[in-house]
């Protein structure tokens, strides 16, 4: 439901505007006013404060409604700490009008989410773009905005799942270590406090505290609402009004006035360190130092500056720690916030090495940025970087929805069009200005795990500025075109598919259509070797494929990225024992190169010695890193039981000690062998979707990709399916708040299978979703989870198929998580599903797949994955309407055949001892 701590992007997505005309105020529907429009994005007011924006985007078939109320762990008072992010969970318990949140969400096909920060929390789902789902959804956050339940017994439910959440943040030493060093580098501000709270303020608020916070701070006065998608405006308009309208304005006098946060952090005036000694297999080292807010005239150089140290392979950090070996990681950030925030830096040593050493390296590498100006080259690499990103944005209205969030938490959604324009004046005397004001070891604050001068000098940081004067006249830049109004349904996108296949045997799908800021979608993957041919060269495949991208005959690793920046392009090449895949995103006239340049990295990459060694130590030191974390032990346990093939075989799952073993034995010869024995097309599948010339990338592919075929055979390595004994297993991992479980069993049956349409959707309902039967009771009535859901999943070809449960929790909750999912699991096969609760969750589960499919990236991945199987999309369709027939009875029918509880594995792992109850 939420996600607490995640970094505040500096600069995360752009916005346009669609050829929709603006609705002049004469055509208001009473009550609003229009206030601003930048880009396509226009602000409306309602009468009660209610701020609300529109994004129209006809080329997107999903809509997402987004409200943000302007209340983070910034405005928590003492015994408070962790009560928004609480809250925030709360706000699903339900309404009088709407009292199952989950329920309805699945019913509506709405990918859904709530997050907290330290200036906001919201709350969006995204759907299928229809009035319908557009009315609920506007009722329904309305509605919640001030009728929520906020009750006691939903509090002692979802203060569990909440602590759990806590815990599972505790298994993380640089987690931790982050918090510590935030703790100890704030004086007053809530900043230094984490967004998930202290455990005791968890477990002891009181709900009259939550209800009276909530009743403050979730009024319309104190939020910004966000419609962006396929929508119409009028309507739009409408429905805000007729839903948000009557909300009363609250009256905001005595206890319930919302006061401007003015405790201001004091200059630091010494260098602060702390030190965390835990569990762990590697060492860490970060510095923070404070910064300017995130509206202030500074921030952009300040971004700049954090890339300059951050960027991989090119960044400060990364050459002065990893390139020489002192460090297996390294990297940089920063807190883009309301009030002065924070940069921090970090790196990662392996158990054995120096971290002392490669601490002092690292506050070595960031003071050197105020001794002299950074180059042209870094500062044009990090805007290039910055600015690429954002104009790749312009095709993603859904991100920009949630976007909007941060910068309307900084003071104004404006500001993000401001910041781009200052990125773009950046210059290195800008950095250099930047550096020499704030990293000063006086304003930084270490952290290991594992004074200063006697007059230091002080880092002034400014306070916010006055964001209304800032962008009171700003009116931004010319919009991009629109995208035509493309249905994704499975008939449209096969009517629309062209198919071909090359001499070489490389099969193409092409899905051309107009999109928003011409965007193009490119997905292909590679298939490779035979079982016998395969033997032994697991290790030697897994790094042929992470070398692609990591310099080519005529390109380094960086200028890989410069180029793709360039372009304004993302993606990505990788490759395995089996296959090679990429997917690259990018617009219709750099289409050509970016294919260039995919060729490139797969036909000519350099397999440099130095980059290899690189790539082993950040291996190594990953690998290591999770020896002792529960999830990562039992996964591969669990991987392992369920494996039946020998050492050497393409699909043995081997130990981390082998793991280990055999990287530390593998040499870059044999990554180049791989790729010149086993690379070709042969047994590849590419699409493209979106905005192209069909007829010129056609050609392209065919003068790319032709004739370049392995000299190694290809047949598919086939997956055995087997009887699996069923196995009990505990895992102890010392000194770790969180356990993890995995259930599952093995199922012989391939997606043709008569039976599959009734298993999805059995799954769906027992443990697929927000409103599923595993996470109503474990999470929602029992509270002992912060996740727990059930997979199910059968192959095409092959008929090993697999049914999968995971949970995680708190070490003395493990035999209560365990009875309760085996009770929930019996009580579905032995009494079935009542006829509500099965329509509601069929047409749930159908409108997700509709849903799904308004992502290009989505169906390039469908159309080339039929490709591979040699089959139409209509099999899609065909299944869906299979499931769309099925009745509750032939659900559990089907479950009963293939799931058998007593079949079931079950391992566990955490800090069991002395907790579990015997």
């Amino acid at each position: 439901m939420s996600k607490t701590g995640r970094f505040a992007a500096a600069v995360a997505g752009f916005v346009s505007a669609l050829a929709v005309p603006v609705t002049v105020e004469a055509q208001l529907p009473a009550g609003v006013t229009e206030v601003a429009s930048v880009e396509g994005i226009t602000e409306y007011r309602l009468e009660n404060g209610l701020r609300f924006l529109l994004f129209p985007d006809q080329s997107n078939q999903r809509i997402t409604v987004n409200i943000t109320y302007l209340v983070g762990s910034r405005h928590e008072g003492y015994g408070e700490t962790g009560m928004a992010h609480l809250l925030e969970h709360l706000v699903f318990k339900g309404t009088p009008n709407h009292p199952d949140i989950p329920k309805e969400l699945d019913e509506h096909g709405a990918f859904p989410n709530g997050t907290t920060w330290f200036d906001r929390t919201n709350y969006f789902e995204t759907f299928p773009a229809t009035d319908e789902n557009l009315e609920w959804a506007l009722d329904l956050e309305a509605d919640r905005m001030v009728n929520s339940f906020i009750a006691q017994e939903d509090l002692d439910s979802e203060m569990t799942v909440v602590r759990n959440e806590w815990e599972a943040g505790e298994n993380s030493p640089q987690g931790v270590l982050q918090k510590r060093v935030l703790s100890a580098a704030y004086d007053w501000h809530n900043y230094g406090n984490s967004t998930i709270g202290a455990r005791a303020d968890i477990e002891n608020v009181p709900i009259d505290r939550l209800q009276a916070f909530y009743r403050k701070y979730y009024q319309p006065d104190n939020a910004i609402l966000v419609v962006a998608g396929r929508f119409d405006p009028d309507r739009a308009l409408e429905l805000v009004a007729e839903k948000f309208g009557p909300l009363p304005r609250p009256d905001r006098t005595g206890a319930n006035q919302l006061f401007n946060t003015y405790t201001a952090e004091p200059a630091q005036d010494g260098e602060r360190t702390v030190t965390l000694r835990r569990v762990g297999d590697v060492q860490f080292a970060m510095a923070a130092y404070h910064m300017p807010p995130g509206s202030h005239e500074h921030f952009a150089a300040v971004d700049v500056m954090t890339h300059i140290l951050s960027a991989r392979p090119a960044g400060r950090l990364y050459q002065a720690l990893v390139e020489p070996g002192l460090a297996a990681n390294a990297f940089a950030g920063n807190f883009q916030l309301r009030e002065p925030g924070i940069l921090f830096a970090g790196t990662e040593v392996r158990e054995g090495d120096s971290l002392d050493e490669a601490a002092d390296v690292m506050l070595g590498t960031i003071q050197a940025l105020t001794d002299e100006p950074p180059t042209e080259e870094e500062v044009e690499r990090a805007k290039t970087d910055f600015l690429s990103g954002i104009e790749l944005s312009f095709n993603n209205p859904q991100g920009i929805a949630l976007q909007l969030s941060e910068w309307a938490s900084m003071g104004d959604w404006r500001l993000f069009f401001l910041h781009r324009d200052r990125l773009e004046r950046v210059t290195p005397e800008a950095v250099h200005q930047v550096a020499q004001a704030y990293l000063k070891p006086s304003n930084r604050t270490i952290g290991y795990f594992y004074p200063a001068d006697e007059t230091p000098a002080r880092a002034e940081i400014p306070p916010p500025p006055d964001v209304g004067a800032l962008v009171a006249s700003y009116t931004g830049r010319e919009a991009v075109a629109e995208g035509e109004a493309f249905e994704p349904t499975i008939e449209n996108i096969e009517a629309r598919t062209a198919r071909f296949e090359l001499p070489s045997g490389l099969k193409v799908a092409f899905l051309a259509k107009e999109n928003r800021g011409d965007a193009v979608n490119v997905r292909f993957t590679l298939r490779h070797g035979t079982e016998s041919g395969l033997m032994g060269q697991a290790t030697a495949g897994s790094l042929a494929g992470a070398m692609l991208m990591r310099g080519t005959e005529s390109r380094s690793r960086q200028e890989i990225s410069d180029e793709l920046d360039r372009l304004k392009a993302q993606g990505f090449v990788n490759g395995g024992a089996t296959t090679a895949s990429g997917s690259f995103t990018t617009v219709r006239e750099n289409l050509p190169a970016v294919l260039r340049l995919g060729a490139e990295i797969l036909q000519e990459p350099a397999f440099d010695a130095d980059e290899f060694e690189l790539l082993r130590e950040e291996r190594l030191a990953g690998i290591e890193s999770q020896m002792s974390e529960p999830q990562a032990l039992v996964l591969q346990a669990f991987q392992r039981h369920f494996s039946d093939y020998p050492a050497d075989h393409p699909r043995y799952s081997p130990t981390f000690e082998e793991q280990i073993e055999r990287l530390e034995a593998a040499t870059v010869d044999e990554a180049r062998a791989f790729w010149q024995g086993f690379y070709g097309v042969q047994g590849g599948t590419m699409s493209v979707v979106g905005d192209f010339d069909a007829a010129e990338i056609r050609a392209l592919i065919e003068e790319l990709f032709g004739d370049w075929t392995a000299s190694e055979a290809y047949a598919r390595v086939p997956v055995q399916y087997r009887e699996i004994a069923p196995l009990t297993l505990d895992i102890e991992t010392p000194d770790k708040a969180n356990a993890m479980m995995f259930a599952g069993l093995s199922i012989q049956m391939r997606d043709d299978h008569p039976d599959y349409p009734a298993l999805l959707l059995g799954n769906h309902i027992l443990g697929g979703g927000m409103n599923s039967r595993l996470f109503s009771r474990i999470r929602g009535e029992e509270g002992l989870s912060y996740g727990v859901s059930s997979n199910y999943g059968a192959p095409p070809i092959d008929d090993a198929a697999q049914f999968l449960a995971f949970a995680i929790f708190a070490p003395e909750n493990a035999d209560k998580v365990v009875a309760a999912f085996e009770d929930v699991l019996e009580t579905t096969l032995a009494d079935g599903f009542s006829p509500e609760e099965f329509e509601a969750a069929k047409r749930g589960y159908l409108d997700q797949q509709q849903n799904a499919r308004a992502n290009d990236a989505a169906i390039a991945n469908m159309l080339s994955n039929s490709l591979f199987l040699d089959r139409p999309l209509f099999f899609n369709a065909e299944r869906e309407a299979a499931i769309e027939a099925l009745t509750a009875g032939d659900v559990v029918d089907a479950m009963r055949r293939h799931i058998d509880p007593t079949k079931l594995t079950i391992i566990r792992g955490g800090d069991f001892a002395n907790k579990l109850v015997p």
